[in-house]
C-alpha cells in the first residue's frame, strides 16, 4: 500500500514516476524498499492515467456507507438471540431445591 501512496505523492507533486524517485520517497518515509515491488509498481502504473483513476474513485457514490447502518438491527437481533440462548442454558443448569432434596434423600435413604 505504501508503494501506491508514494506513487500518488509523486504524481500529485508533478514528478515523473520512476523506480529511482519511488525508491527515494519510500526511503525518506523510513520504509525498507523491496526492489521487485518498486519495479512492479512502476511497470503497472506506466500506462495508467492516474488523474482519471483518482477522478473516478472520488466520483463513486457513497451508498456502501449505508450498509453498516442497515446491519446494525441485524447485529442487535443476533445479540438478543444470544442472550436468550444464554438464559435458556442457565435455566437448564438451575436445579430447584426440590430436586436437590430428592437427590439427598436418595443418598441417605430418607
Amino acid at each position: 500500500m505504501e508503494y501506491i501512496y508514494a506513487s500518488l505523492l509523486l504524481h500529485s507533486a508533478g514528478k515523473e514516476l520512476s523506480e529511482e524517485k519511488l525508491r527515494k520517497v519510500l526511503e525518506a518515509a523510513g520504509i525498507e524498499v523491496d526492489e521487485a515491488r518498486v519495479k512492479a509498481v512502476v511497470a503497472a502504473l506506466k500506462n495508467i492515467d492516474i488523474d482519471e483513476v483518482v477522478k473516478s474513485a472520488t466520483a463513486m457514490p457513497v451508498a456502501p456507507a449505508a450498509v453498516p447502518a442497515a446491519a446494525a438491527p441485524a447485529a442487535a437481533e443476533e445479540r438478543k438471540e444470544e442472550e436468550e440462548e444464554k438464559k435458556e442454558e442457565e435455566k437448564k443448569e438451575e436445579v430447584s431445591e426440590e430436586q436437590l432434596a430428592a437427590g439427598l434423600e436418595s443418598l441417605f435413604g430418607f
